[in-house]
């Protein structure tokens, strides 16, 4: 590890720790916590393995401070499992991690040849990914301003939010979610599509995230248009005028918006630049310009804004790649009607390193394109993901039916692209994680070589 023993350490205590390591191809979740990473501490999960879901507990056992800690199965679907986490200095800021599993399955040896088929690979898999994915979140927060941030969070519950608050709470920052539901703990209650939200509320926030909005993936009909130039644009305008007006306003509003505003441009390379030039208009353009301009408030009180423009964000556990994923990996997958367009495409993480570079870089402003640096057609987008599954993916869905099935959003969304590539992002000094797409779906599929 790129820290010391203590920092590593320390990174597992901070909430959030166990959701961010999870492999987001794993189905599950944390249901209850009781203390912390101590002797007696305990943590409930519902775990899902194929079509079978059970509820683990496990407590934790063997603490020593700075140097080790044991996660012991009380109840659960292993007659034996205990993972120890050792963590030992190697100099001043280095350190090595090893994870040790110990665990047999009932059934005697039918039990072990299962162990020896199914669990072994895939705890292997695991770990893989827990080590590549905390090595670089270390390293991503080493390069940041070591200052905790107080950040509010819209949208805390979807697939970016859900991996960007752990990411945050692990790097020593304070989370504050802006939820509709009654607030918890933590939490601030708001109500768009009523224009609620208190400023004073807001006081002592550091930075704003927002990443709510309505799901684009749907057929638009009038009542979907409206929802979602509302969820958007309306919104963003109650949350710029809120921070607008308070006493000691936050640093930063960093904005999610969309690489839609560059409209069906062909093969032509986009740069933050070209967003005004997109010819014809469409909805989605229409939408996402309206949703920038809503920050205005924000910015006229001098507040620095980032208006990300997000190119399609890569996880199994959701958004694009989620529901491409079942029809791909029954070798039913292939290209959207000619396959020519292009997807412009960023991994889970990296969105969330770029939303953190927003908050830290002080020097960055306005649009920032966040796309991965190497945009592909999506031809290239399905061969490389029947490849990375080891299917197929030769059965076209042919743009006729696409047009059938989703009218408008199909023309726009599916069988329309845009060459995005991250000019600013790039030249602001963010290293990205996973700059190509072969690379980034065996990550986040558990599949690297």
């Amino acid at each position: 590890m790129p820290v010391s023993a203590d920092a590593a350490f320390a990174w597992h205590q901070r909430p959030g720790a166990f959701e961010r390591l999870l492999p987001p191809w794993e189905r599950v979740q944390v249901v209850e916590r009781r203390g912390g990473l101590e002797d007696g501490g305990e943590v409930v999960l519902r775990v899902h393995f194929g079509p079978v879901t059970f509820r683990w507990l496990a407590r934790h056992r063997d603490y020593v401070q700075d140097r080790q800690f044991a996660d012991e199965q009380v109840e659960g679907p292993f007659s034996h499992w205990l993972h120890r986490h050792v963590f030992e200095p190697e100099g001043a800021n280095a350190s090595r991690l090893t994870d040790r599993i110990e665990f047999s399955l009932p059934l005697g040896p039918a039990g072990a040849a299962l162990s020896d088929w199914a669990i072994r690979s895939r705890l292997e898999r695991m770990l893989q990914y827990r080590h590549r994915l905390l090595q670089d979140d270390l390293k991503a927060h080493q390069r940041a301003p070591q200052q905790s941030l107080n950040v509010l969070v819209t949208g805390s519950s979807g697939l970016v939010g859900s991996s960007l608050i752990p990411f945050l709470t692990t790097g020593g920052h304070r989370v504050t979610r802006l939820v509709r539901r009654t607030p918890r703990s933590g939490e601030i209650q708001w109500d768009p599509s009523a224009g609620r939200l208190d400023p004073a509320e807001l006081e002592g926030i550091d930075a704003v995230v927002h990443l709510a909005g309505e799901n684009l993936a749907a057929r638009w009909s009038p009542a979907r248009k409206r929802a979602i130039r509302d969820s958007r644009v309306s919104a963003t305008r109650l949350l710029a005028h809120a921070v607008a007006q308070l006493q000691r306003r936050p640093r930063v509003l960093v904005s999610t918006s969309a690489v839609g505003v560059y409209g069906n441009r062909g093969d032509q390379v986009l740069t933050e630049t070209d967003a005004d030039s997109a010819t014809p208009p469409d909805f989605l353009v229409d939408v996402v310009r309206e949703w920038e301009a809503a920050t205005e408030p924000a910015r006229a009180a001098g507040i620095r804004v980032v208006l990300l423009r997000s190119g399609l964000v890569l996880s199994p556990a959701g958004g694009v790649l989620g529901r491409m994923l079942p029809a791909f990996r029954m070798g039913a997958g292939g290209r959207l009607g000619s396959g020519r367009q292009w997807m412009s495409w960023i991994a889970i993480d990296d969105t969330i390193g770029a939303i953190h570079h927003a908050l830290t870089t002080d020097s960055l402003s306005g649009p920032v394109n966040a796309t991965a640096p190497n945009p592909v057609t999506n031809r290239e987008f399905a061969a490389t993901l029947g490849r990375v599954l080891g299917r197929p993916a030769v059965l076209p869905a042919p743009a006729t039916a696409l047009r059938l099935a989703f009218g408008e959003m199909a023309d726009v969304a599916l069988l329309a692209g845009a060459r995005v590539v991250p000019a600013r992002l790039t030249q602001s000094g963010y290293q990205f994680r996973h700059p190509h797409l072969e690379d980034a779906l065996r990550f986040v599929l558990g599949r690297e070589k």
